[in-house]
């Protein structure tokens, strides 16, 4: 009799580096063109799942790098799923935990209390500094209402150079000097955010449509979870979104 021959679907991070190899091309190059690491590139070749991060990081990296070798980007991310934990709802875990420590309150549950309440008042504060214009993180909006230099001393704004003159027309946005080094972030979908400059973090989170910011520096380091809803303007240029919804992408802008 002959044997029974049965055909195996190859490992999803060896299709991946196959697909790559027969274009002849680098992790080095694909960086270049799809803005991810060359070393999270490396990871999904190798399933090295946890050197990514979060699941949600990795299937946002499997859909671009399928993409863009020409894979079907859904299958991938399917398979990915199918080996990969499942996920429970922040929600969830809170009840697991609680009926975990039904019989009395343990250390772990007082530090877990401790770490909530930190959120909460980091977001509050954030919040108000939205509001409030606090730290210098403002929206454009509030940062073309700023009166110019000379209006509290006449009690009255003065218009900006180059205005019409005429009391309906609105003052510049920001003077010359500051918006040439200028990044305005704007989120039209809820999205993961984090936002350096010049190697410092002033923004990390979740955040729903409608968040704007504008930041100045020399350099600005941008990394979305839903490249599709955030909106970048550099130096008061017209805002183009980072990528596609769902793309987990992390770009450098020189300002």
């Amino acid at each position: 009799m002959r044997p029974l021959r049965f055909d195996v679907m190859p490992a999803l991070g060896e299709e991946f580096r196959s697909a790559r190899e027969a274009r002849g091309i680098t992790l080095s190059e694909v960086a270049e063109q799809i803005h991810i690491r060359s070393v999270y590139l490396n990871a999904i070749e190798n399933e090295e799942w946890t050197a990514i991060g979060a699941p949600v990081y990795v299937r946002g990296f499997i859909r671009t790098y399928a993409r863009f070798l020409g894979l079907d980007a859904e299958d991938a991310v399917g398979r990915f799923n199918e080996s990969a934990p499942a996920e429970r709802p922040a929600s969830t875990a809170s009840v697991s935990l609680d009926e975990r420590e039904g019989s009395g309150l343990s250390i772990w549950a007082v530090l877990g209390a401790l770490v909530a309440l930190a959120l909460v008042g980091f977001v509050v504060y954030e919040y108000w500094q939205y509001v409030h214009g606090g730290s210098g993180r403002v929206p454009v909006a509030a940062a073309t209402a700023a009166p110019q230099p000379g209006a509290a001393a006449t009690g009255s704004q003065t218009p900006a150079p180059g205005a019409s003159g005429s009391p309906s027309a609105e003052p510049s946005a920001t003077p010359a000097s500051t918006a040439r080094h200028q990044i305005a972030i704007r989120l039209t979908q809820r999205s993961w955010l984090r936002v350096s400059i010049d190697g410092s973090t002033q923004l990390e989170g979740i955040y729903p449509a409608g968040t704007s910011r504008t930041f100045t520096g020399s350099v600005a380091d941008v990394r979305a979870g839903n490249a599709g809803g955030v909106t970048v303007a550099l130096n008061g240029r017209p805002p183009a979104p980072m990528g596609k919804d769902g793309d987990v992408v992390e770009q450098r802008y020189p300002l």
